[in-house]
């Protein structure tokens, strides 16, 4: 069967014929591409047809697919077994791995995605600092946990309501939202709800709902509000940990979070997040501590290898070569863009990370996102995928570069480009 047959026996058994929203093409001119294999920077669909790769699973595939290293782990691990319920030395390897290379966590606990990561870390920053309320920025995303499917009220600084149906009132009426980049408004409302606010939530590199870099200065002042308001500072870099370098965010801005969560690429492509802090927080978890917190699959041995293996190539001169490669990729993207109907269009870029959108404006939050993005996305997307450019489908997700987009590969996109 081909995508097209198989997105149409889908819909007989899947909600909207996908198992995540973002891979139903919606609004498109076609039908979401079934991928067979994938190797390298490659993605081949039943069809037969091959892709060059910037979705990448949504940013764990640093190393492209298949990454033989991995690959290797993964199958050697699989002949001890793949699921213990027990205690185990792999996801032990993986831990100390990374606390010992990330200055400003003790501790850290394994789940499963990024959203539990997100979960966990909200209920624990309330355990830790005995307070209900908690931040989070318009134009950040924190997964599907109830607490995050929160969007700005129409009223007042701070003033919410739910983005999805099935979130109550009561959940809803505790995360308060500000806008990125709007120091004097964070104030207000952390003035406004000082006495029962537990944290603020931010992806110190927004990458979700768009790439929305925020500069030093703006993460800087937030952790000094955090501290003068007794409140925790959590970042969440399931997408910009070990992406933008092994340390995160904290390379590029200098900034301490209080808890950091984690997800993608400690997974190595595998059901991975992880929730790190420093001792005093993270000892509030069960069984230390009375913020329970559980799961069967947590810390999975083939995860925790993969991730291992993952981390393993990850060094100084990995992250120099990688950031290289991307911009060498954004000068052939934005060339092409000029000469080909798309001269409204620039890519923003931070490290591998990088956007497309319909404007040469300084973007830096939501608000300034224009109003045609998703129309002139649908033209953009369908002509890069039909010359074999794989995106991923939604104007607001951001492309992700791997190792495996060597000199090769991105003469071979130059060709497809142009032809």
């Amino acid at each position: 069967m081909n995508s097209n047959e198989l997105f149409q026996k889908s819909l007989k058994y899947v909600p909207g014929g996908v198992h995540s929203p973002v891979r139903s093409f919606k609004g498109l001119h076609t039908t979401p591409r079934f991928i067979n294999k994938a190797e390298g920077a490659r993605i081949v669909d039943e069809d037969g047809k091959d892709y060059i790769d910037f979705c990448m699973s949504f940013g764990p595939l640093i190393l492209g697919h298949r990454n033989p290293q991995v690959e290797e782990a993964v199958i050697a691990a699989l002949k001890n077994g793949w699921s213990f319920g027990a205690c185990e030395k792999y996801s032990l390897e993986l831990a100390e791995f990374i606390v010992e290379r990330i200055p400003f966590i003790d501790k850290i606990r394994f789940v499963n995605s990024g959203t539990e990561a997100v979960m966990t870390a909200i209920r624990l920053a309330r355990g830790y600092t005995g307070k209900n309320k908690i931040i989070k920025f318009d134009g950040c995303y924190h997964g599907h946990t109830d607490s995050m499917l929160i969007k700005a009220g129409s009223g007042l600084a701070g003033t919410t309501t739910a983005s999805s149906q099935g979130v109550s009132p009561a959940i809803s009426n505790d995360t308060l939202i500000c806008e990125l980049g709007n120091l004097e408004q964070l104030k207000e409302v952390m003035e406004q709800h000082k006495n029962d606010l537990a944290a603020v939530f931010i992806e110190p590199l927004p990458a979700n709902n768009g790439l929305l870099i925020q500069n030093a200065e703006f993460l800087k002042a937030v952790k000094e509000l955090t501290d003068q308001y007794s409140c925790l500072l959590v970042f969440d870099e399931v997408i910009s940990g070990f992406r933008v370098s092994f340390q995160g965010m904290y390379t590029h801005c200098h900034v301490e979070p209080d808890i950091v969560t984690y997800g993608k690429i400690i997974g190595g492509g595998f059901p991975v997040g992880a929730v790190a802090a420093r001792s005093e927080i993270m000892d509030k978890l069960a069984p230390v501590g009375d913020v329970y917190q559980a799961g069967t699959l947590s810390a999975n041995p083939v995860a925790m290898v993969a991730g291992l293996a993952n981390l393993q190539q990850l060094t100084d001169n990995f992250y120099e070569k990688l950031e290289r490669q991307s911009l060498k990729l954004v000068n052939i993207f934005s060339n092409w863009l000029t000469k080909n109907g798309f001269e409204d269009y620039s890519l923003i870029h931070f490290q591998s990370l990088f956007w497309a959108i319909p404007t040469h404006d300084k973007i830096i939050n939501s608000s300034q996102i224009p109003g045609n993005i998703q129309e002139r996305f649908k033209v953009l997307f369908e002509e890069l995928l039909n010359k074999g450019i794989y995106f991923s489908p939604n104007a607001y997700e951001v492309g992700f570069v791997s190792s495996a987009h060597d000199d090769d590969v991105l003469s071979e996109i130059e060709q497809r480009l142009w032809q």
